[in-house]
C-alpha cells in the first residue's frame, strides 16, 4: 500500500526515476554506439584508421566497465567485438592463442597459493602467531597494533593474499585492541593496510600474474639488447627487503600513533613466555623457509614450492594444530577452488586482450612514440605511479596487472627499466590501491569485521596509507631497493 502511495507521488515524471532512464541510456547506449561504430568501419561506411582503432579499443573496455560489467567478462567482449569487425585474424589462431597464453607452469602456482593460504586462515596458525608477535612488541608503545603489524608479515610470508592476511589476523586482534581500550579506527587503520604486505612480502599472487602477464616477451633495451621478462622466484626474492622496510615503516606509524595518543601497552613477556609463543608457532613459521629456502637452494620451482605450501599447510591444519577437521576440508577446497576459476578467468581474458594489443602493435607503438618525445625513466614510472593509481579507483589488483603489464612492460625495458624493479614497482602500487576506495578490497573486507562503514575506515587508514605512499615514491626512484637482494644471490 505505502509503495503504491509512493509511485503514484513520485509519478512518472520524478526526477530519480528520470536520472535512472538517462544514466541506463548512457549506460549501455555508450558500449552499443562504440560497437556500431567498429560494425560500420568493417562494413567499410567509415574509414577508421590505426589511432582511432587503438582509441576504440580502450573506449569500448572502459565503456563496458562503467555498465558495472565485471573485467573479465569486459575484456573479453572487447577482444570479440574487435576480432569479428576491424580484424582479420582466423579464428583458428585465437584459440590457440588463448590456449597456449594460459598454458603456463607458473600459473599453476595461484590455485595452490590460494589453498595454502585457505589452509592457513582456517588452521590456527594466525593465533599462533599473533601470540608470538605480542610477546615481543606488546610492552611497546601500541603494544597489539605493532603486534598486528609483525603478525600481518609473518602471515603474508606463507599466504600469498592480502585479503587472507586482513581476515586471519584481523578477525583475531581487532576484537582484542578494543577490549583492551584501543579506538576501533585505529586498529582497523593498522590491519587494513598492514594486510597489504600479503602481495608484497613473498610469496605473492601478484608477483605471479605479472610473471605470468609478461612471460614470453622479449623486448628491446635502450641499446637494442633483447631482454626477457623476470622470473617469478626472482621476483619472490625482489620483495623480501621492500617487504620489510614498508612492514617496518607501518609499524613505525603505529608506534607513533600510540604513542602520541597514549594508547594502552602490555606487560613486558619474559623470555620463557617468548619461547614457548615461538614454539606453538614453529609450524607455521616454518614454511617460510621451506618456500623461500626451497626455491633459493633450487630444490623446487615457485609452482612446486607453491604445492608444497599447499600439502604443508594442509597437514599443519589439520594433523599438527588440529584446529581443522577433516570434515571441513570440503568447504575450504571448494572456497579455494572457485577464487582460482575467478582468477582463472580474469587471466584467461587478459590473455586474448593482450593478443589484440600485441596484433594492434600498441605496446611497441607507445614505446617508440615515449622515447621518441623524449621522456626520461623518472617522468615515465611517475606517469605509471599516477596511472596505476587511478587505476586502482575502478579496478581489482588481478585485472589492473593483467591489462596494464603487457602494455607498460616494453615501454619501461625501452627506457633501461630493470623488468624485476618494474614489477615490484606495481606491486606496490597494487597494494596502495587495495587500501583506498571506491573498489580497495582490504577496506571491504576489513568492514565486514570491524562492521564500520567504507567512509570511516576511509578516515582511518589515512595515516598509515601516507606512509605507503611515500614508500611507493622511494622505491620508484630507488631501483637497488629491489635488486640487490636477487643480484647478491646471483639471480641477476
Amino acid at each position: 500500500m505505502t509503495s503504491s502511495v509512493q509511485s503514484i507521488e513520485n509519478g512518472p515524471g520524478d526526477a530519480r526515476s528520470g536520472g535512472s532512464l538517462k544514466q541506463a541510456f548512457i549506460y549501455i547506449g555508450f558500449p552499443l554506439a562504440v560497437f556500431a561504430i567498429c560494425l560500420m568501419g568493417k562494413l567499410g561506411i567509415i574509414p577508421i584508421g590505426g589511432g582511432l582503432r587503438v582509441a576504440l579499443i580502450f573506449i569500448l573496455l572502459v565503456a563496458l566497465m562503467l555498465t558495472g560489467m565485471p573485467v573479465s567478462i569486459a575484456l573479453g567482449l572487447t577482444v570479440l567485438t574487435f576480432l569479428f569487425t576491424l580484424t582479420n585474424v582466423p579464428m583458428d589462431s585465437v584459440a590457440l592463442k588463448l590456449f597456449t597464453g594460459i598454458e603456463k607452469f607458473e600459473i599453476m602456482a595461484i590455485p595452490f597459493f590460494i589453498l595454502a593460504g585457505n589452509f592457513l586462515t582456517h588452521g590456527g596458525v594466525a593465533r599462533r602467531m599473533i601470540n608470538f608477535a605480542t610477546t615481543m612488541v606488546g610492552h611497546w608503545h601500541g603494544g597489539l597494533g605493532l603486534a598486528g603489524v609483525i603478525a600481518c608479515a609473518l602471515f603474508a610470508a606463507v599466504s600469498g593474499s592480502s585479503p587472507a592476511t586482513v581476515v586471519a589476523i584481523g578477525s583475531i586482534i581487532l576484537p582484542a585492541m578494543v577490549r583492551q581500550g584501543f579506538p576501533k579506527q585505529f586498529g582497523a587503520g593498522v590491519i587494513t593496510t598492514s594486510g597489504a604486505l600479503g602481495i608484497l612480502i613473498p610469496p605473492s599472487i601478484v608477483m605471479v600474474m605479472y610473471s605470468v602477464a609478461t612471460s614470453g616477451m622479449i623486448v628491446e633495451g635502450p641499446s637494442g639488447e633483447k631482454v626477457a621478462a623476470a622470473s617469478v622466484g626472482t621476483l619472490f626474492m625482489a620483495g623480501v627487503i621492500p617487504g620489510l622496510m614498508l612492514a617496518s615503516l607501518l609499524g613505525l606509524t603505529t608506534w607513533y600513533r600510540a604513542k602520541k595518543g597514549n594508547y594502552p601497552r602490555l606487560e613486558k613477556a619474559t623470555w620463557a613466555q617468548t619461547w614457548t609463543a615461538f614454539s606453538k608457532s614453529f609450524w607455521g613459521l616454518a614454511l617460510i623457509a621451506i618456500v623461500m629456502g626451497g626455491i633459493y637452494a633450487g630444490i623446487f620451482t615457485p609452482t612446486e614450492a607453491a604445492a608444497m605450501s599447499a600439502v604443508y599447510a594442509f597437514v599443519v591444519a589439520v594433523f599438527i594444530y588440529k584446529d581443522m577437521k577433516l570434515s571441513d576440508v570440503p568447504r575450504v577446497l571448494l572456497s579455494s577452488a572457485s577464487m582460482s576459476a575467478m582468477l582463472l578467468y580474469i587471466i584467461t581474458n587478459a590473455v586474448l586482450f593482450s593478443f589484440l594489443m600485441t596484433h594492434e602493435n600498441i605496446p611497441q607503438q607507445m614505446a617508440a612514440w615515449i622515447t621518441g618525445t623524449g621522456l626520461n625513466w623518472i617522468a615515465f614510472l611517475l606517469f605509471v605511479n599516477i596511472l596505476l593509481l587511478l587505476a586502482g579507483n575502478v579496478m581489482e589488483p588481478s585485472s589492473i596487472v593483467l591489462i596494464m603489464a603487457p602494455i607498460l612492460f616494453p615501454v619501461a625495458v625501452k627506457l633501461g627499466i630493470d623488468p624485476v624493479h618494474f614489477g615490484i614497482l606495481i606491486v606496490v602500487n597494487m597494494e596502495v590501491g587495495l587500501c583506498h576506495p571506491p573498489v580497495g578490497l582490504n577496506l571491504y573486507v576489513a568492514s565486514g569485521i570491524t562492521k564500520m562503514g567504507i567512509t570511516e575506515l576511509t578516515v582511518a587508514v589515512w595515516p598509515w596509507l601516507l606512509t605507503m605512499l611515500g614508500f611507493l615514491m622511494v622505491v620508484t626512484y630507488v631501483p637497488e631497493i629491489s635488486l640487490w637482494l636477487p643480484r647478491m644471490l646471483g639471480m641477476l
